[in-house]
């Protein structure tokens, strides 16, 4: 007997991630959800050795894209009715969990449909952009590492049960990245630190996008000899239109 209020889970089933192939626009629901998953950002520096210094300095190059890493499980074994998929892949696998074991489905008609997504798409030559939808989750990008692994077997040997580690790496039209590039422009004047290795037409190939404009930096800063920058030193970067 059931006290208290019903679960409403059993009577409208959990909300299940989706996985569309944004080439063919198919949809891959997952068996189960997730229990966990990570984003992760980071930030990419060099590092500069000074001579005869403890440590090096360190400059910042660029950002890098977001990843979004989880695993995902299946199981053709013992397939519960909550399972994700179409309503034919449900009562598929509710039957077959009905059924003996030599007879199970294999665990890799379900995984392969992530599996396969970093294959080659023929149009683009570039494995399928993905979207991956799942509450208020919302990530675009590719697939870029996906390992199986295969954890119970029928008596014929058919992986009946599996783990998949997946990495996908998101993907952002480059209008989109022009509008998040730093505040700092060209028409406003800048001041660097110089770094061993540092050259005039490297400033100016970071600052201004074209490497030729080395000799403004020279004359704001009174640099005869291009070749020759003292390490340490701070140098103005002008503001040009």
């Amino acid at each position: 007997m059931q006290i208290g209020i019903m679960n409403p889970n059993l009577v409208m089933p959990l909300e299940k991630m989706c996985i569309t192939n944004k080439s063919n626009n198919k949809k891959i629901y997952v068996m189960y959800n997730p229990e966990s998953y990570v984003q992760e950002r980071g930030a990419k520096y060099s590092e500069n050795p000074g001579l005869a210094s403890n440590m090096p300095s360190i400059q910042f190059v660029h950002g890098t894209s977001e990843t979004l890493q989880m695993e995902l499980f299946f199981d053709t074994f013992a397939s519960a009715s909550l399972v994700g998929g179409s309503a034919m892949d449900i009562l598929k696998l509710n039957a077959t969990a009905l059924t003996p074991a030599p007879t199970k489905l294999d665990v890799r008609e379900y995984t392969s449909k992530i599996y396969d997504l970093m294959i080659i798409d023929k149009s683009t030559h570039v494995p399928p952009l993905l979207k991956i939808e799942w509450g208020s989750l919302q990530f675009e990008g590719h697939l870029v590492n996906c390992s199986q692994k295969f954890t119970m077997f029928n008596q014929l040997g058919t992986p009946v049960r599996a783990t998949l580690q997946v990495t996908f790496k998101q993907y952002m039209k480059p209008s989109k990245i022009a509008e998040m590039a730093p505040n700092e422009s060209p028409d406003t004047a800048k001041y660097r630190t110089v770094h061993q290795g540092d050259a005039l037409w490297s400033f100016s190939g970071r600052e201004y996008g074209q490497c030729q404009q080395w000799r403004v930096i020279a004359k704001a800063n009174s640099i005869e000899n291009p070749r020759l920058l003292d390490t340490g030193h701070i140098i103005k970067l002008p503001a040009i239109k």
